[in-house]
């Protein structure tokens, strides 16, 4: 009896579970774009505070119709209500001011609101309004008839800085005074705002400084005079008007730059002497921890040397105290913290052939390389000098990892504080008792986590919740590495069908971006891109993405091999993962197509002419087609200056591939695009229309780079779906 009973009992469990898995729904297009949850849940806003053990954070609230300020106290795991919209009704106003960004002061009495302004991330601007917290009411407002931007509060929170018609200006809150730092703004001088190719290509807004204790602000001096102008069409009238937008291409002129620094009460503003080269970048200028100092960094134009330079706040004069060099070329970053015992900083470097930490004197000699290894640092995310410890991520467990470490400045006691493998993004407090985590893993959606510097965990934010997926079939991504056919190991990962059948044959759909140092085989949730490869797995097709020559991750070595030849070896290695791809039994090798969206575009496209024996379709979406077209900064640090490498360009455009043409091709570009111009996506179709080689296209009316705004991006990734669908 038994026996037969707990046969029955399988049964019945078996056929449970197999009308639950019936019951489970493929992911489409649409869901993901209904379906916010599938996203998972995050924390918007967050502001460390000082000194409190708290942070801050914004989220909408539909009852109150508009976003709340919290404030989250690590202590007792309690959210508090700081603002909401009834608190920000300015006197006589029926409706609140609109809260898109904030900051508090340094004494957090007071809180600066801001609207946002379209930029490469979080950019302030419009009008701006001081909030004080114990009167819980608006206690000043600053319009202006002119645009204002790069609104931010001093160190000290006694003023707030800002840009107004292209001049800088400090707003003093107690005494309700301005002072004007320049006065020569206009459409093509900034003062304190960066022109497109700054802001774009190192990856910075504000273009200013404040000293740490509120005194003095330096800022950029950009003159874009010179610089050629591009007429970006529109199509909201009948004659059709353009936008003009200052857009130095590889090798023409760019922004003269120049930096000021100014005194925060008087006025007075001393420029720097840069040196007798002026066709230079300045990408970053910091004060040190003496803030009577600053340092700023100087990079050639064809960006393979990079200069520390101190001056003093009051001398135009500076010394050159340390040198990076490097045969192809310097790449900037933020890995810069001045020490306030001795004003020595920790600096990242690759002179060694990785990216390490290295501790360099204030007259800048190394002290010491803090790390070493065959491995990459990630980024420095702060010094605890009351503890002599550095924080930094590191891709030390392998490239596709990013995991938190702590390390003594003498670089002999370092620990791991982030033991589970995946993707770790970590917002320290100032004063490095807590921090907070977003960990992912690319099966897994990211969790929001508290914790105390030590890695010990405080408690879940907001946990990983994958029971949004239960309903629906979620294919799993696998990780492998596969030997090219010159001997090099490269990273990929595969998602297949869920319910995958190695005997069968299936169509793949590769996904690449492949830039320069970038990295897309990572252990990280793959947001909404990951859930749209899910729905082609769900319809039948593996997806693979494989990391060639060329990107991020492993070594100087391996990125730098592409310089001054873009496009051979990224082309190369998609090949070579077709070729792997080919030699799989459950893969059917006449159905391999390939996909990417901007430096991705400008790969598939290429890929698909050169690969033409391995590839049956392509979607290229806002490629850059030739590196003429494309900006100095970009170009000319992988490419060179087209003068000093005519061949180099010429081999690297997809243009002069066409005749290879044999499958099928998307070609897709938003016409109002200010980062890869339509005019790409034009030359490409012109060249392949005058040799009669056919091929389909689809261009987004007034749509950037990014094919955004209304029902524009759902379009264009079910463009793309129907057409892998139809031709793969």
């Amino acid at each position: 009896m038994l026996k037969r009973f707990s046969g029955y009992l399988l049964i019945i469990l078996l056929v449970i579970n197999f009308s639950a898995e019936a019951q489970k729904r493929n992911l489409e297009v649409d869901t993901i774009f209904a379906n916010r949850a599938l996203m998972g849940k995050s924390l918007m806003g967050t502001k460390w505070m000082a000194g409190s053990n708290a942070f801050s954070y914004m989220k909408f609230d539909p009852a109150k119709k508009g976003m709340v300020i919290y404030k989250y106290d690590i202590a007792s795991g309690k959210d508090e209500i700081i603002v909401t919209p009834d608190d920000l009704k300015l006197e006589g106003e029926d409706s609140p001011v609109t809260l898109q960004n904030y900051e508090w002061s340094a004494d957090n009495k007071l809180i600066l609101i801001t609207g946002t302004v379209p930029a490469r991330r979080t950019k302030s601007g419009g009008s701006f309004f001081i909030y004080d917290t114990e009167k819980k009411k608006i206690i000043r407002q600053v319009s202006s008839e002119k645009d204002q931007v790069n609104i931010h509060f001093s160190p000290d929170g006694k003023k707030v800085s800002f840009v107004r018609g292209n001049d800088l200006y400090v707003y003093h809150i107690d005494t309700d005074k301005e002072v004007r730092l320049t006065y020569d703004g206009s459409d093509v001088i900034l003062n304190g705002l960066f022109d497109w190719v700054y802001e774009e290509e190192f990856s910075i807004i504000q273009a200013y400084e404040w000293s740490d204790d509120g005194k003095n602000i330096a800022f950029w001096k950009l003159d874009q005079s010179l610089v050629p102008e591009i007429k970006i069409q529109k199509w909201d009238s009948l004659y059709l008007n353009f936008i003009d937008m200052r857009y130095p291409k590889a090798g023409a002129v760019n922004s003269t730059v120049g930096i000021g620094v100014g005194n925060a009460e008087t006025g007075k503003v001393t420029y720097l002497d840069l040196g007798t080269e002026k066709d230079i970048y300045i990408p970053r200028i910091n004060f040190t921890a003496d803030p009577s100092k600053l340092m700023v960094q100087r990079l050639n134009r064809l960006q393979n040397k990079l200069e520390l330079i101190v001056y003093g706040v009051d001398n135009p004069s500076g010394k050159v105290i340390y040198t990076e060099s490097d045969s192809c070329w310097v790449d900037v970053t933020d890995d810069l913290i001045f020490l306030k015992k001795d004003n020595s900083f920790i600096w990242t470097s690759e002179q060694d052939g990785f990216k390490h930490i290295y501790h360099i004197s204030a007259e800048g000699k190394i002290l010491n390389q803090v790390t070493k290894g065959n491995w990459e640092v990630g980024d420095v995310l702060g010094v605890d000098e009351k503890n002599g410890l550095i924080y930094y991520t590191s891709l030390e467990r392998g490239a596709i990892y990013k995991d938190l470490y702590s390390v003594t400045l003498n670089g002999k006691t370092k620990k791991l504080l982030t033991p589970e493998k995946g993707m770790n993004s970590v917002n320290f407090a100032p004063d490095f008792t807590y921090y907070i985590n977003r960990y992912s893993n690319i099966n897994t959606l990211p969790a929001t986590t508290i914790h105390k510097v030590n890695g010990e965990k405080v408690r879940d934010y907001y946990a990983s919740d994958m029971s949004v997926y239960d309903n629906y079939n979620l294919p799993k991504a696998e990780f492998l590495t596969f030997i090219t056919s010159d001997g090099v190991s490269l990273n990929a990962y595969m998602i297949k069908p869920t319910n995958f059948d190695p005997s069968k044959k299936y169509p793949v759909l590769v996904y690449n971006y492949s830039g320069p140092g970038s990295q897309s085989v990572l252990d990280a949730w793959g947001g909404f891109n990951g859930l749209w490869h899910a729905v082609l797995a769900d319809k039948g097709y593996l997806i693979f993405v494989v990391d060639g020559r060329g990107t991020g991750g492993r070594g100087k070595t391996f990125k730098n091999i592409v310089y001054k030849n873009l496009g051979y070896w990224e082309a190369n290695d998609q090949i070579e993962g077709a070729k792997y791809l080919s030699s799989l039994s459950f893969v059917d090798k006449d159905r391999i197509g390939i996909w990417g969206w901007s430096y991705g575009g400008y790969m598939s496209a290429l890929t698909l002419l050169k690969g033409a024996d391995y590839f049956k379709a392509a979607v290229s979406v806002a490629p850059v087609i030739h590196w003429k077209f494309y900006d100095t900064i970009y170009t000319e640090r992988f490419m060179s200056l087209p003068q000093l490498n005519p061949e180099g360009y010429e081999n690297s455009s997809v243009l002069k591939y066409t005749d290879k043409l044999k499958g099928k091709l998307l070609l897709v570009h938003g016409t109002a695009d200010d980062n890869v111009h339509f005019q790409n996506a034009v030359a490409l179709a012109h060249k392949l229309i005058n040799e009669n080689r056919q091929f389909e296209t689809m261009y987004y009316p007034e749509r950037d780079h990014g094919i955004s705004g209304g029902k524009a991006r759902q379009h264009v990734m079910t463009l793309i779906a129907n057409f892998v669908l139809e031709n793969l």
